[in-house]
């Protein structure tokens, strides 16, 4: 196959298979995290392989063919271009986590946890950071919410720290925004943070009352639909941390049905890894190159 024509199909294939895609609810919560999960990383990173195999080949050989230059120069730029993407995306991370630093209030214990507390009125909570996350909250947090729902919110934030939540989702991120032009990234995207939120739900619902957490949701993450935060960054943060607004009401009957149940939440990436395996297909091709 020459260069050209692995450059075509990596394009195609990776088109054709968002394309496809038809969100589908019917199915059991560990199916339906990994079928988001195979069709929103699949994608990109066959076309990532494929234009690491085409510059590791470079623009000679007998598979180039007459595009061969060609074919190089746009696999350079793909790389170029998600190197980009990356360290654009890290650095809005770690923007996100100073100013949470610098505009904190004070930083506080909270039942255990410690918290930076923010001057905002909103009610707000997110855990901020990649390896090792901090939480974060806000004064409206801690003013609107008694006792009782704020362990609930705290416990759901907890959760995502004990999933590593923001390290996967910060991977992800850099591929959304890498794929954004790939149909339904959009959808998928959104389908992983609600199942991660209901994860985060059903670990927390262990430890205290799943009504208690549901009613904790509706003043937090309804405040968002009412509302969005002037801050920018906040949105930012809320984004990574949280879905406001996200498929509430999913949530809260997920929420009433966990009631005395067992936690079987998938972890982050359920079931075989083999799937992983079509992505790397394109770098079978290198040894074959003369």
């Amino acid at each position: 196959m020459s260069h050209l024509g692995m450059l075509l199909l990596g394009l195609g294939l990776s088109w054709l298979w968002r394309a496809q895609v038809r969100l589908d609810r019917g199915g059991s919560w560990a199916q339906r995290w990994q079928w988001a999960w195979i069709h929103f990383l699949l994608p990109p990173l066959f076309l990532l392989t494929t234009a690491f195999a085409l510059a590791w080949m470079g623009p000679w050989g007998q598979m180039a063919g007459s595009g061969g230059w060609f074919c190089y120069g746009c696999a350079l730029l793909v790389l170029a271009v998600a190197g980009g993407v990356a360290l654009h995306w890290a650095w809005e991370f770690w923007r996100s986590c100073r100013r949470a630093h610098l505009q904190a209030l004070a930083q506080v214990d909270l039942y255990g946890s410690p918290a930076y507390v923010l001057d905002l009125e909103i009610p707000f909570a997110a855990q901020v950071g990649v390896w090792k996350p901090q939480l974060v909250v806000s004064r409206g947090l801690l003013e609107q919410l008694d006792e009782e729902h704020l362990q609930a919110v705290l416990a759901h934030e907890e959760a995502h720290r004990h999933y590593r939540d923001t390290l996967w989702m910060f991977a992800a991120g850099w591929l959304r925004r890498l794929s954004s032009w790939l149909p339904n990234t959009e959808v998928l995207w959104q389908e992983l943070l609600t199942l991660r939120e209901l994860r985060a739900d059903r670990w927390a619902a262990q430890r205290v009352d799943p009504l208690v957490l549901g009613e904790a949701l509706l003043q937090v993450v309804g405040y968002g639909v009412r509302g969005q935060p002037s801050n920018a960054w906040v949105g930012f943060a809320l984004e990574m941390g949280s879905t406001v607004g996200g498929r509430l009401q999913e949530r809260i009957e997920a929420l009433l049905q966990a009631e005395g149940s067992e936690v079987s939440g998938p972890s982050p990436f359920p079931g075989s890894w083999a799937w992983l395996g079509l992505a790397l297909l394109p770098l079978l091709t290198i040894p074959f190159h003369t």
